[in-house]
Order: C-alpha cells, then structure tokens, then sequence
C-alpha cells in the first residue's frame, strides 16, 4: 500500500488503476513461474478498492429536433453563432470565445494554441453557418485581431442553459459538442472523421464515449438498413 500511494500520488484514477494493475500481474507472474507458494499482496481486498476506478456515467444526448427548436428561438444572431458553432461545427464553448475574423476562412476556422497541444487546428463548418458568421463579423465592424464573441464564460453558459429553457431542457455548452458527434455519427459519417475532424480527438476510445448509448429500435433501424 505504502509503495503504490508513494508512486501514484497526485495522478489521475486510471493511471493509478493501470500501476496497480501492472505491479498485481508481475507478482502472478512470478507465482506462476517461479514461486508458486507466493502470495500476491496486491490481491488484498484493501488494495482492489483502493486503487478501483469509478464507471463513468453516461453523458445525456440532445436530440436534432430540440437542437434545431432552440437555435431557432434564438432571436439574437450573437447568440445563434455561438450555439450554432458549438452544435454544427463540434466547437468547445472556450474554442468559440478566442474565435478572432483573422481565424475565420470560409467554411474552414483556424484554432492557434487548441487545448490538444498541437501548434494548431482546423474546425470545418455548414455553408450557412460560415456565411451567417461572415455576415456577422462585417455588420459588427469586427478588426481582425479582436475577438468575435467578447464574452466570459459564465455569460456565454447562460447564453447556452437559456436557450434550452426555451423548450424546457437543461442544457450545457458541451452537450452541444457531444450533440455534433453523434448526429454526424447517426447520419452514417465514420467514426474516424468523426473522432479526427469533428471532436479533433487524439484516439477513438474518446469519441466513443462521446456517442452514447444505441437503443434497440436504433441498432435494429442500422442492421436492417446495411443488409436490405
């Protein structure tokens, strides 16, 4: 216990998880090729529960019809951009905020510095969505090095949570990120475009949770359909 407190302190569950797990297979190791009299210390029940990780709740999934209902409820164009960008183009709330006319090419945004790391990305969008931004940015007047949503956070998730209430739901900024990774799945998109272009994740066990859970009648409506 001492040993695996001291080399997993201050890091995530799972990397804890995987030490633990990694030191347990080296002792069975052992007993199973040189020392079958061994007994595993990590087998202690203490130990299990200790370093077990939670399941992970699954994340709530909008549905495109109430997606589509509130954006157009949405009387401010501001307001609409910032859903829109989040619901179509897979945006995070902080991507939208730092969103400069400088980073705006068409159907193509430019994130310097994103969250992943890299250098930079690229975020794709609807036609539309790209023309109704550029619309935006020239009646606004914006420079090219000023952002164009000049909000905090806490405003910019109120903007998001009232939209919702317009149809009575509950809604968060990254539901609306979530909502683009699975419509673009469901609509028969691969899972790598997905994962890659849309999320821009680094491996597809991400993306999956992302996608939710499939209901029988869905599972079923596919099936039928890749083998009519």
């Amino acid at each position: 216990m001492a040993f695996l407190v001291k080399i997993t302190e201050g890091q995530k569950p799972s990397t804890k998880k995987l030490k633990y797990s990694l030191l347990k297979s080296l002792f069975n190791f052992v007993k199973s090729t040189v020392m079958p009299d061994l007994s595993n210390p990590c087998d202690a029940p203490v130990l299990a529960k200790t370093f077990r990780v939670s399941k992970l709740q699954p994340w709530t999934i909008l549905e495109r019809d109430a997606v589509d209902e509130f954006i157009f409820k949405t009387d401010s164009p501001r307001n609409r951009l910032m859903l829109e960008l989040m619901a179509r183009g897979g945006m995070r709330i902080g991507e939208v905020l730092k969103l400069k006319p400088q980073d705006v090419l068409d159907r193509k945004l430019h994130l310097p510095n994103p969250k992943s790391g890299r250098a930079s990305e690229v975020v794709f969008i609807p036609q539309k969505v790209a023309d109704r931004l550029r619309e935006y940015i020239a009646a606004e007047n914006i420079p090219d090095n000023e952002r164009v949503f000049p909000l905090g956070y806490t405003r910019a998730r109120e903007i998001v949570k009232n939209a919702g209430k317009k149809i009575g739901i509950d809604v968060k900024p990254h539901d609306l990120r979530r909502h683009a990774a699975t419509y673009a799945s469901r609509s028969g998109v691969p899972i790598e475009i997905v994962s890659k272009i849309i999320l821009r994740h680094s491996n597809l066990s991400t993306t999956q949770r992302y996608l939710g859970k499939i209901s029988d009648t869905e599972a079923m409506y596919w099936i039928e359909n890749i083998y009519r």
